[in-house]
């Protein structure tokens, strides 16, 4: 993951999104001329949104970043690596030979397939997308196409993929595969990006690096695609791209998309490059104030500081905030992409197992107000834009407010309250016949008074919340 090229990538596709919708029967908007024409290019609004159907219902899923560089975890010969803990080859300028070195050393034999899959359950997650390969090259799964993986390097001798996807199957969870398709710091012309004093044009720091770039694609990138996309049975749902370059020119990226084409189902993100938008938008460490009008999105988000395990980053967020971070998101129509980093033995750092496990409880009992629903009706709960204050570029900085949000299904209006209001709760504008009220986590559903008139509804409310994070008012309404 790299941040700032992340948010960069996002904005320059979110400038490009149609605003009209098509009808039913023709394509979804014009699409550039791409060299290979894809599936979005192609399906009509009613195939994309069977497609997207189940990834649209999810709203919560678990991002995996775990590999080679969870045996530094963070600090290289005794010299802690400032940094996200994927990136340390980069960031610390590690050769390519050093780096490879760690792979004896990497023996997970904690890891579990069938407690990762619970965890995420236990949380709530529908999904779970775990880097297959990162930019350091070292691919977690087996692959014949190049021996740096975690079968033929390492003493592990096992294929954590394998076993993810038949306990997912077992489970009743999706899941997807990260592919950092475009840098690769170990391959003989794979991409880089520009860190600390590295140099332009490659931004390479060890001549073993050097290389031709359409050479590396074709002898291991789309090799090892095409054995994520066959290998692994019904999955991968989700293939997730990330930091496209220069490199990854329209050409090169279509040769991907013909692959990917032969996988009618599959969901792919806006990171390829090469122009191709992709299915989602994928805000990094940020929630977009008003979502993505006309496009489904996906916001990827740490527990701590980083994605990669750094055994002293200890900066988790609390319980709270990854609620109500959930419910902000699905209130604008978003995914929430929650990752976990576990360590060089496999294990998951008890406070990310300890958070997941607290989310899941709030989700067991208001998991109606998330999954499957739709955005708030109403919008201004969220937030709004100060001309006073100015972002990183100069615009009025959008100052959100913390008091509630909404979700809505057909006949429902959902009311997640963070502020508990003093004796009723009060909407200005309702565009829906209220029936009934009640609150979701009282077990008898007992209704509440309410009153709807021009002026807008008013609900009476008990003196306390029942539930300290979030507790969500439920609005029955007429169809």
């Amino acid at each position: 993951m790299n941040l700032s090229r992340s948010l960069s990538i996002v904005c320059l596709f979110a400038m490009s999104i149609a605003s009209s919708a098509q009808p039913q029967d023709k394509q979804l908007k014009a699409q550039p001329a791409h060299p290979v024409p894809s599936v979005q290019d192609t399906e009509t609004h009613a195939q994309r949104d069977a497609r997207m159907e189940w990834f649209r219902e999810a709203r919560f899923g678990m991002f995996i970043h775990w590999g080679l560089y969870s045996v530094p975890a963070g600090t290289w010969k005794g010299k802690q690596i400032p940094g996200i803990g994927e990136w340390i080859m980069n960031n610390g300028s590690i050769p390519v030979a050093d780096y490879k070195a760690l792979a004896p050393q990497f023996n997970p034999v904690a890891f579990s397939a069938h407690d990762i899959v619970a965890l995420a359950k236990s949380a709530g997650m529908k999904y779970i997308i775990i880097t297959a390969k990162h930019h350091d090259g070292f691919a977690m799964f087996d692959s014949k196409a190049d021996p740096f993986n975690i079968v033929d390097a390492t003493p592990f001798k096992r294929d954590p993929l394998r076993e993810l996807a038949a306990e997912c199957r077992k489970q009743g969870i999706k899941l997807g595969f990260y592919y950092s398709q475009d840098q690769d710091w170990t391959a003989p012309g794979g991409a880089a990006y520009k860190t600390g004093d590295h140099q332009p044009p490659t931004f390479h720091w060890d001549k073993a690096q050097d290389g031709d770039f359409a050479t590396y694609l074709h002898t291991k990138a789309i090799p090892q695609m095409k054995e994520l996309l066959s290998n692994y049975g019904d999955f991968p749902a989700i293939i997730w791209f990330d930091t496209p370059t220069k490199d990854m020119t329209p050409a090169l990226a279509g040769e991907i998309v013909a692959l990917m084409n032969k996988y009618p189902k599959l969901i792919w993100n806006n990171r390829l490059g090469g122009g191709y938008d992709g299915d989602t938008e994928t805000p990094e460490q940020f929630i977009p104030p008003q979502g993505y009008k006309g496009r489904d999105w996906e916001s990827c988000m740490t527990i701590n500081d980083t994605w990669g395990y750094k055994s002293y980053d200890t900066n988790f967020k609390s319980t709270e905030t990854l609620v109500r971070n959930l419910i902000d998101i699905a209130s604008k129509g978003g995914n929430y992409l929650l990752n976990i980093g576990p360590d060089a033995q496999g294990n998951v750092p008890s406070a990310e197992v300890e958070r997941l496990q607290q989310v899941g409880r709030w989700i067991s009992v208001n998991g109606e107000s998330i999954y499957g629903t739709q955005p708030t009706l109403f919008g201004d709960e969220a937030g709004s834009y100060n001309s006073s204050e100015k972002d990183s570029k100069g615009k009025p900085k959008f100052i959100p407010a913390w008091n509630w949000r909404s979700t809505t299904t057909a006949d429902k209006i959902y009311i997640e309250l963070f502020t508990w209001p003093t004796g009723k709760f009060h909407l200005n504008k309702v565009p829906r016949t209220v029936t009934s009220a009640y609150l979701l986590a009282d077990p008898s559903h007992t209704p509440l008074k309410f009153t709807q008139t021009s002026a807008g509804l008013d609900v009476e409310l008990p003196s306390k919340a029942l539930d300290p994070i979030a507790t969500v008012l439920v609005l029955n309404t007429e169809k």
